[in-house]
């Protein structure tokens, strides 16, 4: 999937709406652990209530890595269950470097078939470009987090040109890829930064979590994110998916995920995109 075949879904759909798989086996509805897998029903039932209002899930890895193999299976199966066409996100925060690398890429991409992979650059270019090697995958570059921690490292102004390091980030690793297979991850929390970062990357695509659960403001996001292609995808994970913890927990995600689609559909009208 390239950055046109995104664009002609968000239009399709009328959305820009990403769902979170955050799956904690703890917090699902009790009746679903008399299943085999739980997880995976409980993501089934996610996805089959879901799947016409958004554009993307993202599955976060360590929420299955945590279980051993029996949750990657719930993993595996959950992929299969996702419809062609809707854009799958591995957020697994990899940064390591060569045959590493290398062995991530495939696990993502030839064995489970996501379409893209949130990555650390921190160890640099030699970090991402194995990705890049994969034809219509995507690496998702964490530049802005929406955490408190993002203070710690990613604001700090860089001695020679005073550049913050997300600035040093974006501006040296957007020549890696292409607006086609790359994106970068900018947290709803730092909306009011996004028009400073659309001058360095006016024509990419950015991954934006922080709306809902974490208060980040879906109309400041796309005031200040939009670009001609849309260019966000918006990411809700509790908000959506833990909206009931009783049976009727499909139909109550299905809800929000309506509420945040009608929002999304307003704002790319009033931005004529639609």
């Amino acid at each position: 999937m390239n950055r046109e075949d995104l664009f002609y879904h968000i239009k399709q759909k009328k959305s820009f709406l990403c769902v979170g798989l955050d799956t904690d086996i703890a917090k699902i509805p009790l009746h679903l652990l008399d299943f085999h897998d739980p997880v995976y029903e409980f993501n089934k039932q996610i996805i089959k209530a879901t799947q016409d209002l958004c554009v993307a899930y993202k599955p976060n890895i360590a929420f299955y890595e945590s279980r051993g193999s029996e949750s990657w299976l719930s993993l595996e199966k959950t992929m299969n269950e996702i419809p062609p066409g809707i854009f799958k996100i591995a957020d697994a925060k990899r940064g390591d470097i060569g045959n590493t690398t290398q062995m991530y890429a495939r696990a993502f991409f030839d064995q489970l078939d996501f379409d893209s992979i949130t990555v650390s650059p921190y160890m640099g270019e030699d970090s991402v470009k194995p990705y890049l090697d994969y034809k219509n995958r995507w690496v998702i570059v964490l530049a802005v987090t929406s955490n408190m921690g993002a203070f710690d490292f990613q604001f700090l102004p860089i001695a020679d040109t005073n550049e913050k390091v997300y600035e040093k980030i974006i501006t040296t690793s957007r020549n890696w890829g292409t607006t086609d297979n790359m994106m970068y991850v900018v947290g709803a929390t730092k909306a009011n930064m996004l028009v400073h970062i659309r001058e360095i990357i006016p024509d990419h695509f950015l991954l934006v979590p922080g709306v809902g659960a974490q208060g980040g403001n879906l109309e400041e996001v796309a005031k200040y994110g939009f670009n001609d292609h849309c260019g966000l995808l918006v990411n809700s994970s509790r908000g959506i998916i833990y909206a009931s913890s009783g049976p009727d927990f499909a139909e109550a995600a299905r809800e929000e995920a309506k509420k945040i689609q009608k929002e999304m559909k307003v704002l790319l009208e009033r931005a004529e995109l639609i």
